[in-house]
């Protein structure tokens, strides 16, 4: 346990605790006047799990890790056939939770973790021997890659099947595979996105949010009103910000679901550029940590498992606050440790886990 404790990443830990905090004040900030404290509360408590959860999974050697991964996955596509079952429950047009007594989940989320494991599994093993992974074995990766998108966008959520093709195409290419494996994938992941596009497998609200990224005006009275607003908030906050819990369009509650989706508005408005910026700073020291890690690896799958995080981490932040910023479409995606959510709180405090225990890996080869 000392040794854990001595050679553990802290700068890693430090930043996401730092980053969830912040998000606790944040969510804080936007409900306090309607609920109170209770989900900043339930946010910190999010946070403490999602911690030992990290901390557990950096104690598991990488070999049970390994040997569990394809566990991992079959659960993960369990979930994902639930939520489509009469069991799952629709929200803002995406049949994407399960709800439980006090509790919801939303095992997308936790299919990120199952990516990133299963294909570090499937594409390792040459890559112990230096040596790219025979075609076979890339077939497999995105076959199993390709499950999980399609689960996830016949939902439809688009947002997240995005982020789980981001993920297995870093992997993929990190792995060695050819060139034609990646053109081959990123034209399939384009087709389907057309697909869900062309028939009617999106809702009208969720093709409401992509329209509305380039004229507001389509939807007036929804996510054009929800997207102005929140352009409003971030242009209002200036250098410093107008201080914390005193932002008139987050204390006006004019933002619809601002402690989840639009949670960086609040950033924007209440601690402004400056405030803002530290965010993301924090968060791409983050990713720039988790690249880092799979450069130090020892092995094959450490240096996969951290490069599928990184992709995971890299896409998703970027993609939530260019959602805020009006610079991408709006496809209600988590920012990372920041929004209010169980299942995304847990699954990035496990990807810190997983980060942490392929770092493990790496000192004691070292020393």
């Amino acid at each position: 346990m000392r040794e854990s404790w001595t050679r553990a990443d802290w700068g890693l830990i430090v930043a996401a605790l730092g980053l969830s905090l912040i998000g606790a004040a944040l969510v804080w900030s936007a409900t306090h006047h309607t609920l109170g404290g209770t989900y900043a509360v339930r946010h910190l408590v999010f946070t403490a799990v999602g911690l030992a959860m990290a901390w557990w999974v950096m104690r598991i050697d990488s070999r049970t890790i390994r040997a569990w991964a394809p566990w991992v996955y079959l659960a993960s596509l369990l979930g994902l056939l639930a939520v489509l079952s009469p069991l799952g429950s629709t929200v803002n047009g995406s049949r994407s939770w399960l709800q439980f007594p006090g509790l919801s989940l939303q095992p997308a989320e936790l299919t990120k973790v199952a990516l990133a494991v299963g294909l570090a599994m499937i594409l390792a093993e040459r890559g112990e021997r230096d040596q790219p992974p025979p075609h076979r074995d890339v077939a497999l990766a995105v076959v199993v890659a390709a499950v999980p998108v399609l689960l996830v966008l016949a939902q439809p959520d688009l947002g997240t099947a995005v982020v789980l093709s981001a993920l297995s195409l870093g992997v993929i290419a990190v792995a060695g595979a050819s060139r034609w494996w990646l053109v081959g994938a990123l034209v399939g992941g384009v087709g389907a996105a057309a697909v869900a596009w062309l028939t009617p497998l999106l809702s009208a609200y969720q093709r409401d949010r992509i329209l509305a990224f380039a004229d507001p005006s389509v939807d007036p009275g929804g996510i054009g009103y929800q997207v102005r607003q929140v352009r409003i908030a971030i242009g209002s906050g200036g250098w410093s910000g107008q201080g914390w819990g005193a932002g008139q369009q987050t204390q006006g509650g004019f933002i619809p679901y601002q402690h989840t989706d639009f949670v960086f508005s609040v950033a924007g408005e209440e601690l402004g550029l400056l405030g803002a910026a530290g965010v993301l700073l924090i968060s791409g020291f983050i990713v720039v940590r988790a690249i880092f890690i799979a450069r130090r690896a020892q092995d094959s799958f450490g240096r996969l498992v951290a490069t599928g995080v990184a992709c995971w981490l890299l896409f998703q932040t970027v993609q939530n606050v260019g959602m805020n910023l009006g610079l991408l479409p709006v496809t209600g995606l988590p920012l990372p440790f920041v929004s209010y959510g169980g299942s995304s709180m847990f699954a990035c405090w496990i990807a810190i886990g997983l980060l942490g225990n392929v770092h493990f890996v790496s000192l004691r080869r070292v020393y």
